[in-house]
């Protein structure tokens, strides 16, 4: 939890990892690429004070725990792996890490795994026995990750939508896809975002969850995400430029608060890319400039404590103290987000 001003937010990281990146798990120059691309957004975005050496980025389970939640504030956090086969050896997500931690910890950590659907009936069948082991209510999909010589997805292609399907069926219902910015080797249009649009539209039991909200793409992704009552935005990359471009992540936060609105935007801190405690402290303090707020609304307090932590609980049933919750209004009756309200006027 964390306490500002006399408020206290109850803290969700929707999107942590443990990899492994050193060099004898890389397979190829390709995982060097990688971890060295991440390593650049930490450092280019990230304040001096919490810098990481570069061998202590390719490796960190020992420090994981107290970064989250003795230094970092926060009370539940989710597991989003990425396999990356073709770069390591052992995969970059360290899944049994990972589940032990999760084992170890089930009140703080929950795990989500990751698979790709051309993997075909083998895949499938390794997801129902994840789904089992795991108690998976989430799944990690990068579709940009190369397979053999295929480069990348689109979540509309026949074999994805099988496992749509199963997860359907075996009650994985928050489906969290990186359609973000590019990360070396990998391709860019392979992240594009817009086959959220018809699987959104064809599993509207199943919530989408676009990590890093798009980005560059943040536009095309609102669009979509206005008329998808399912289709959420995890902050992950976006949220420490308040630190090195702040009118930018005032843009794009309010971007997301006016076309998708409150309920639908998820904290996450993208660790180790960053560590959640100064995107915490600066998320609370942030607002948007004021000669920005005749377009964008200021920020309000119930909004930080949805986005937070709130959100993710709901979606993950995560429970919530009673004095954490923010309270409706007497007046006020909760209703589901409509859609679509395209904000325009129609000619």
């Amino acid at each position: 939890m964390y306490e500002s001003n006399g408020e206290k937010y109850f803290v969700v990281d929707a999107h942590i990892a443990l990899w492994d990146a050193r060099p004898e798990n890389q397979r190829n120059i390709h995982g060097k690429q990688f971890i060295d691309c991440f390593y650049d957004y930490h450092r280019n975005l990230s304040p001096a004070s919490e810098l990481w050496s570069y061998e202590q980025y390719l490796y960190y389970a020992d420090r994981l725990m107290k970064d989250l939640f003795t230094d970092g504030y926060v009370d539940h956090a989710i597991f989003q792996p990425a396999y990356l086969g073709e770069f390591y050896h052992r995969g970059f997500g360290q899944t049994e890490e990972a589940w032990a931690l999760t084992q170890a910890h089930p009140d703080k950590l929950t795990y989500n795994h990751s698979y790709d659907p051309r993997n075909g009936e083998q895949g499938l069948d390794q997801l129902h026995l994840d789904a089992e082991r795991f108690g998976l209510k989430g799944i990690k999909l990068y579709t940009a990750e190369w397979h053999g010589d295929s480069r990348g997805y689109k979540l509309t292609d026949p074999w994805s939508v099988k496992y749509l399907e199963a997860c359907r069926s075996l009650g994985i219902k928050n489906i969290h896809v990186h359609k973000g910015p590019t990360i070396r080797p990998l391709d860019r249009d392979a992240f594009d975002v817009a086959d959220v649009d018809g699987v959104a539209s064809d599993f509207t039991d199943l919530n989408f969850v676009v990590e890093h909200v798009g980005l560059p793409r943040l536009e095309d992704f609102c669009w979509i995400a206005t008329q998808e009552p399912n289709v959420y935005g995890g902050l992950a990359v976006a949220i420490p430029f308040m630190h090195t471009r702040p009118r930018y992540f005032a843009q794009i936060i309010g971007e997301l608060l006016y076309w998708i609105g409150e309920d639908r935007i998820l904290f996450s801190s993208d660790y180790a890319l960053w560590t959640p405690k100064w995107l915490v402290e600066t998320f609370v303090d942030f607002q948007i400039p004021e000669d920005m707020q005749p377009e964008y609304s200021a920020i309000t307090t119930d909004q930080r404590k949805k986005i937070l932590g709130l959100n993710a609980a709901a979606l993950y049933d995560i429970p919530v103290p009673a004095h954490l919750q923010v309270q409706a209004a007497p007046d006020e009756v909760p209703v589901a987000s409509p859609a679509p309200d395209l904000r325009v006027p129609v000619a």
